[in-house]
């Protein structure tokens, strides 16, 4: 099973095209959405979302993909609940960059202070990384470098912020799933 969660655009039409690549790793493909509007809420949604979708599953080795704000959800969801995660894009600071896009962007800072302290050292290498060289919207060289003592850390030089086409990630992507 794969759990999928969009960035902040939960409309665009490329959620739909990543479920239908991420099928050639598993069938089971799940998309939980959530608001991108009130952090906190965010939060115990996709918690309770994932804890459901994992409840409902017998994958020995789910996992759940991310991007861009999705990617930020993701790596946090995932160590909560115990599994691997692949984020594209992460957005790594919302509470900086989200500001006027949402009503509490400093909600954000309030949850990596209520987090689980050096989460990524417990995380390491349970996330795998991929960063796009023509991001448009964020330095992907700063972020890379901010999560690369923790996780693989892969490089596209092919698709923007949005992340069109995973596809040429999918065997990678399928080998982690795979690994215990």
């Amino acid at each position: 099973m794969i759990i999928y969660l969009h960035g902040f655009d939960a409309t665009s039409p490329g959620n739909h095209e990543k479920i239908l690549q991420l099928q050639f790793i598993d069938p089971d493909v799940r998309f939980v959405t959530y608001s991108t509007l009130h952090p906190k809420h965010d939060m115990s949604h996709i918690l309770k979302e994932v804890k459901r979708e994992l409840d409902n599953s017998d994958d020995p080795n789910p996992i759940m993909v991310g991007v861009g704000l999705g990617g930020y959800w993701c790596e946090r969801i995932a160590f909560l609940s115990g599994i691997r995660s692949v984020i594209f894009n992460p957005n790594l600071h919302p509470e900086e960059n989200m500001v006027g896009r949402i009503d509490r962007p400093e909600e954000y800072m309030d949850i990596a202070t209520k987090c689980v302290t050096e989460f990524r050292t417990k995380n390491q290498g349970k996330c795998m990384c991929v960063f796009s060289t023509n991001d448009e919207t964020q330095d992907n060289q700063a972020l890379a470098a901010e999560l690369e003592p923790y996780y693989p850390v892969v490089w596209d030089e092919q698709q923007g912020h949005k992340f069109k086409s995973i596809a040429s990630h999918l065997p990678r992507m399928k080998e982690f799933k795979q690994q215990i």
